[in-house]
């Protein structure tokens, strides 16, 4: 794929009508306490997608940075994409739009541009984010179906509550399972991705559907093995003249997905906003890369987590 300007580059929504920018910001930080200066600082060095989530529990904060955003005329609520999740305590129907409105509420939006599926399992019902039984298993609710669930998000497409929806953490067979009943195609599907772990087969499905492949942890994990050391991004680097962490961002958005990338530190935001064209043939190099590695388990049972798995891609 030819992109001059990975930096600007949107991608086409195949439900909802508009575009979700490609490079974007994660607002699931290192530090919670600074979201909202985090936030701030993304946006006013050129970020116009934000990622938030329930789960993280810091969407008043990333509202409160709206606020501040939008009420002192920096940027308008048209030019920022603002997507956010449901969690797994909210599958049931009647509390997705609930569960929605009470982000929104958070957030100081009257909708959102997306809404994801934070992942394919549902837990016991409630309040509680994290239920466990007394020996510590999460205790999951077999009451309902990713079907169902997924009926009630097209409902928040119908209501104007969210312009699209889609799923996260999911792998490529679960997404054909809900594309095969859906009403409405997820438009963005959100996993991890990385050179280390390419996603192609998913990359393969989201591309034939018209679906937005969406990377978080693009540039891997502060684990061994680094991504940012292997010796292929370290040199590709030095050539263009690019950061390790442009290098990896530049490489997802060229092969066709969005990125998501966080800090709380203003320049390494600014960093990662600075990205520009890799040579064709550094992109190619870098997706031929043979290592294998999925760090974060949240896909094997909608618990947070990360790990070092050998796994094909």
């Amino acid at each position: 794929m030819t992109i001059h300007d990975p930096r600007h580059h949107t991608l086409a929504l195949n439900h909802g009508g508009g575009q979700i920018p490609a490079l974007g910001f994660g607002t699931l930080v290192s530090d919670s306490r600074k979201t909202r200066e985090a936030t701030v600082a993304a946006v006013e060095v050129g970020f116009r997608h934000l990622d938030c989530a329930e789960r993280y529990r810091n969407e008043a904060e990333v509202g409160l940075a709206l606020k501040d955003l939008l009420g002192s005329g920096a940027i308008r609520r048209e030019d920022l994409f603002v997507t956010t999740k449901l969690w797994n305590n909210n599958h049931r129907p009647d509390r997705v739009k609930p569960a929605l409105q009470a982000s929104l509420r958070k957030l100081g939006l009257d909708s959102v541009d997306l809404y994801l599926v934070h992942t394919p399992f549902a837990f016991r019902p409630g309040d509680d984010q994290d239920p466990r039984h007394p020996h510590g298993a999460v205790v999951y609710d077999d009451g309902v179906t990713l079907a169902e669930t997924w009926s009630a998000m097209e409902g928040l497409v119908d209501e104007g509550l969210s312009r699209a929806i889609g799923l996260s953490d999911i792998d490529a067979d679960g997404t054909r399972d809900v594309i095969a009943g859906a009403r409405i195609t997820p438009a963005v599907v959100e996993v991890e991705s990385h050179p280390y772990h390419p996603q192609w087969e998913l990359h393969r499905l989201c591309q034939a559907e018209g679906i937005v492949l969406l990377a978080f942890a693009p540039l891997g994990h502060a684990l061994e093995p680094r991504l940012l050391d292997d010796p292929l991004i370290v040199e590709v680097s030095e050539q263009t003249r690019q950061t390790p962490a442009q290098v990896l961002l530049a490489w997802g958005i060229q092969r066709g997905t969005a990125v998501l990338t966080s800090s709380v530190t203003p320049s390494r935001i600014a960093e990662n906003v600075d990205v520009t064209a890799l040579p064709d043939d550094a992109v190619q190099s870098i997706s031929e890369l043979e290592t294998r590695i999925r760090f974060n388990s949240v896909v094997d049972a909608g618990e947070p987590g990360f790990l070092q798995v050998p796994q094909g891609s």
